[in-house]
């Protein structure tokens, strides 16, 4: 070997350890951002790089650019570094790296930190398929819809720094853009509320407004409560409706659940009396948006986890179709206990649905599909047979099946009162409204008879005017006055202490001419005997 090429070699030795170091071979620092990556728009966000305790200096570098983004001087006690941004604008979106210098060199690149910037454009809408209550251990489709026509759909969980899922955006037959996540298994042991956002692939940094949040809800095996109302099930615009969750275990909270909203109104339950434990949810004044199916919750403080579902609550708003139904009843109101009933409603606008509602009544309305008959729609809801118990007060309206919780104005209200069963009389009804419709009939009887007594005396008295108006007329020149009829027996006369007149009233002895025959008899006046 020459002396040339020992030296060259002893001096590449002695230099290769400083060369690498120089181009990048100290470890790679930390880089993260707080609170998180992901941050609104004006809000502030602070960027930490940390690397080794002889680093003299951190460099922020992001893509796009060929200078260093910022450079700082390492806190105490020396490993790592602050980058502020207090007012976060569209620029500060992107792709960030960092890296320190030594004494020995510089070190390699941190790895890639995507910091994205929200609300540069309108909010999707996020929600669960088929609802948020979701068995422990179950999973569930979250759906994130939008009218933009986003490319892709992101999906944040509450708690996590990181997006949890990103997927291409698709185009149904609805004409929205959406994404389905699948999220699951959920458990009891962690809380579930996510919010989505929409990008566009040219500005991937740049997101929308998030979502409002979609909290799921894990339903265990505890025993399900009651819910239940005070009025009946189907109310009018304006009224007033609390809906009751009740139970005879003690849970300290419960929530109350609509089918297909996003938001779950929860409760603290009311101070147990008697061994019961409930909360009352207030939803009046009513209006067409409380028209839907409930369910309530029961559960406990310590735990994130729910009860069963109670058994479902439909709320129906009546009202809410311009078209009003007619009822009525075969063979009559009037039945025997034992009789085959039906009560047909009819419409001359088009709804695909009956439903019959009895007053008072704590079941739900029936149902049935509405036929075509004849210009009119039509359903029929038999009773075969009538029982006592079925009398009462009905009324019938129409709805879509799109919207089966909307319904039209009632029908007029139909009284149905069955008595004992056919050929025996049934026991006398004490209850007002059972014997409305007899004492209707009497009363109706009692004014014809009345009416027919007062329009007979009218009678009378016209034809006693006009026979003394023709006793006072004179006869014509050449004119035979008018024979005299005679009684053909006594007067039976009546005398009237006031006024001192007395009426007469007796059958003539002959029967006269048929003119005279065809004249009504009538009483006539006699002056007193002095």
């Amino acid at each position: 070997m020459t002396p040339t090429l020992t030296t060259l070699l002893l001096l590449g030795l002695s230099v290769g350890p400083r060369t690498r170091a120089q181009a990048g071979t100290l470890p790679a620092p930390s880089l993260w951002a707080e609170p998180g990556s992901v941050v609104p728009r004006g809000s502030a966000v602070t960027i930490w790089c940390q690397g080794i305790l002889e680093a003299h200096e951190f460099h922020l570098d992001k893509d796009g650019h060929s200078m260093p983004w910022d450079r700082q001087r390492p806190l105490e006690p020396g490993n790592k570094a602050k980058f502020s941004i207090t007012y976060v604008r569209e620029q500060y979106a992107g792709r960030y790296h960092c890296s320190y210098q030594s004494s020995t060199g510089s070190s390699e690149s941190s790895d890639p930190l995507e910091l994205v910037v929200t609300g540069f454009h309108a909010e999707p809408t996020l929600s669960a398929l088929p609802n948020t209550m979701v068995t422990s251990g179950g999973k569930v489709t979250l759906q994130c819809t939008s009218w933009m026509g986003f490319h892709r759909f992101v999906l944040m969980k509450e708690g996590e720094p990181r997006p949890v899922w990103t997927l291409d955006s698709q185009q149904p037959t609805s004409g929205q853009f959406q994404a389905l996540f699948l999220v699951g298994p959920v458990t009891p042991s962690a809380r579930w509320t996510f919010r989505c956002h929409g990008y566009f692939n040219n500005t991937p940094q740049l997101w929308s407004q998030p979502s409002d949040p979609l909290e799921l809800l894990v339903s265990g095996v505890s025993r399900k409560p009651s819910l239940l109302t005070q009025q009946s099930p189907v109310v009018t615009p304006g009224q007033r409706l609390t809906l009751q969750c009740r139970s005879d275990i003690g849970y300290d909270r419960f929530a109350l659940y609509k089918e297909a909203a996003r938001d779950l109104p929860q409760h603290l339950s009311l101070q147990p009396q008697a061994g019961l434990s409930g909360a009352d949810f207030p939803l009046g004044p009513v209006s067409s948006s409380h028209g839907g199916r409930y369910t309530c919750y029961g559960g406990h403080n310590l735990s994130s986890e729910w009860s069963a579902p109670s058994d479902p609550l439909d709320i129906l708003v009546t009202g809410q179709l311009l078209s009003t139904p007619s009822l009525s009843v075969q063979p009559g109101p009037m039945v025997a206990s034992g009789e085959n009933v039906t009560l047909l409603c009819q419409s001359w606008s088009f709804v695909d649905t009956f439903l019959l509602s009895k007053e008072g009544a704590a079941d739900p309305p029936l149902r049935l599909r509405s036929k075509y008959r004849v210009g009119h729609y039509q359903a029929k809801f038999s009773m075969s047979p009538v029982t006592s118990a079925q009398g009462g007060t009905y009324r019938c309206y129409g709805s879509y099946s799109t919207s089966p919780h909307l319904l039209s104005h009632p029908s007029d209200p139909l009284e149905l009162q069955v008595s004992g069963s056919s050929g025996e009389p049934g026991p006398p009804a004490t209850d007002p409204s059972s014997t409305a419709g007899p004492n209707r009939y009497l009363y109706v009887l009692i004014g014809a008879a009345g009416a027919f007594v007062l329009l007979l005396c009218l009678l009378v008295v016209l034809l006693v005017r006009r026979r003394r108006q023709g006793k006072g007329r004179k006869p014509a020149p050449g004119q035979l006055p008018p024979p005299r009829r005679r009684p053909s027996m006594p007067p039976c006369k009546t005398h009237s202490p006031r006024r001192g007149w007395s009426w007469t009233s007796g059958r003539t002895r002959r029967m006269g001419t048929p003119k005279e025959r065809r004249m009504p008899r009538l009483p006539h006046l006699t002056p007193p005997q002095m």
